[in-house]
């Protein structure tokens, strides 16, 4: 059974509900799933799962929020050279930059990714969170 972390700072919810469809996704399929706040992880965890899914929505000038979950996924980045990984994030405003821009940081550091990330445009509707439980379901394969 894959051991499975799933990763995630929201202000509004809607990230969160993508990372419980995620995890949803992982679990369906077999893994053993701990779901966690930016806060509660860093990249000494990294080495406890097999992958790791990680969310976060755009802020500012679509970029990673810069508080919370920036710091973290710093730490983690070093280590995510063979790691299977999957990205997602909600935003309000502009085409998904943020997400482009992340998916070429994590590439650049030899991350494996599981499958596409999935976006949401602000309230994530049916037809992403479904892609949400598939992203989770891709984690665990």
């Amino acid at each position: 059974m894959k051991k499975v972390a799933v990763v995630y700072w929201s202000a509004t919810g809607n990230t969160e509900a993508m990372a419980e469809n995620v995890c949803a996704g992982a679990k369906s399929a077999g893994a053993d799933v701990t779901l966690l706040t930016a806060s509660e992880f860093d990249g000494s965890r990294l080495g406890d799962f097999d992958a790791a899914a990680f969310g976060c929505p755009a802020m500012g000038a679509e970029e990673l929020e810069d508080g919370e979950f920036a710091p973290m996924f710093d730490t983690c980045l070093p280590l995510l050279g063979g790691k299977k990984i999957a990205l997602f994030g909600s935003y309000g405003w502009g085409d998904g930059e943020w997400m482009r821009n992340w998916e070429e940081t994590c590439t650049a550091a030899g991350a494996v990714f599981a499958a596409d990330s999935v976006i949401a445009h602000e309230v994530p509707q049916n037809n992403v969170l479904a892609a949400c439980r598939a992203l989770g379901a891709a984690l665990a394969a």
